[in-house]
């Protein structure tokens, strides 16, 4: 059977929405077949232990190169046009290893700027996916590398002229990579989570308890946590005024209980499902970023009510005030999650769970890659 290698800059932990969408590719392509993760290794971090159970998973540490040897690849890389962040994190290991593990009838598959930028020039021998954790200039502003957000518009239209085809999380991001580079070869490959390894929540207890749980070290959560501490708890409170806010994730700032009784941060769990299950609903206030957030879709598979933002929902294909309640300000979000706390929220809830199971399921994705 042919062999699919993953090559990615990074262990994919599962803290990060970019490792979970990576460990949710691997879970559907070892449904399909032989596949190889082949990862950089960064300060002693291991890839998640979920990956244990997949049966045909080979799993490769790539030792990058250091000195003159690392100095030339992030030249060379330079000299393709990777802004400086993305040429620093490549490897030319990295692409020695996919290359090797694939052999000669296996597929690539670079996951993210840093691993297409290692693989330019394996491109140009063999046919290589580029799988894109978000399309980085649809919504980034400047790069400190001189070339700004122009810079990175033409590497990643480089990516996907030379690639034999791109992977995008959401139909928008499909239509702007088209839009980026006619004629390249685009499927849409949505994020997902293995719905039916979560339980759905229920009955809820009537707590009136949102829940925001993200990844507070990147800049779209950051602002939406902002605008949800300024603006939008103010006003739900004004109309609930015992609603409770429980944050997760890392990075929030340390002085947030002291804020308001009413706040309950937690930073990072090892049992986010338990807190799903304590809460009545969940927040999703993005003004900012591309792709379609994970815990977006954690929270539909768990039956919960999801209250989000057009921004947010934008990278789903999902029907407001069916699937889920939104509100494109805070007045509008407040209305919505008191709207969530009641009956209607637990028909909400449903029905997000069956979309997560038709559209946003491990089952879903392997479908998807299988006629890829």
């Amino acid at each position: 059977m042919t062999r699919t290698v993953l090559a990615t800059p990074y262990a994919p932990t599962g803290a990060t929405g970019g490792s979970r969408r990576v460990i949710s590719l691997l879970a559907a392509l070892d449904r399909l077949g032989p596949v190889t993760l082949a990862y950089v290794p960064f300060s002693g971090e291991e890839p998640s232990r979920e990956l244990a159970r997949l049966e045909q998973l080979e799993i490769r540490p790539v030792a990058p190169s250091r000195g003159l040897a690392r100095l030339r690849t992030y030249t060379r890389a330079r000299a393709a046009g990777a802004p400086d962040g993305f040429a620093r994190g490549a490897s030319a290991e990295l692409a020695s290893v996919a290359v090797e593990a694939a052999g000669p009838d296996g597929r690539i598959v670079a996951d993210g700027l840093s691993a297409g930028a290692a693989l330019l020039g394996v491109m140009r021998r063999r046919p290589v996916i580029y799988c894109a954790q978000n399309l980085e200039s649809g919504f980034r502003g400047e790069l400190d590398d001189g070339g700004g957000s122009a810079g990175l518009e033409r590497f990643e239209r480089l990516l996907l002229r030379r690639a034999a085809q791109t992977w995008v999380p959401s139909p928008r991001e499909v239509a702007l990579a088209r839009e980026l580079a006619p004629g390249a070869d685009v499927l849409h490959v949505p994020n997902v989570v293995d719905v039916a390894r979560i339980a759905t929540v229920g009955p809820r207890r009537g707590a009136r308890r949102l829940l925001f749980a993200a990844d507070h070290t990147y800049p779209p959560n950051r602002d939406a946590l902002g605008w949800l501490l300024d603006e939008i708890m103010p006003a739900v409170w004004a109309r609930e005024p015992a609603a409770i806010l429980t944050l997760t994730g890392r990075g929030l700032p340390d002085d947030l209980d002291r804020r308001d009784s009413r706040i309950e941060a937690r930073g990072f769990v090892d049992d986010l499902p338990a807190v799903y299950a304590a809460s009545d609903a969940v927040l999703v206030p993005l003004r900012q970023g591309g792709g379609s957030p994970l815990k977006f879709i954690e929270a539909l598979a768990c039956a919960l009510p999801v209250i989000a933002t057009p921004k947010a929902a934008a990278g789903l294909e999902l029907v407001a005030g069916e699937d889920y309640l939104e509100g494109d300000d805070p007045d509008g979000l407040a209305a919505a999650a008191v709207t969530a706390f009641g009956p209607v929220g637990d028909q909400v809830g449903a029905a997000g769970r069956e979309a997560a199971e038709r559209r946003y399921s491990l089952e879903a994705l392997t479908e998807i890659l299988r006629a890829a």
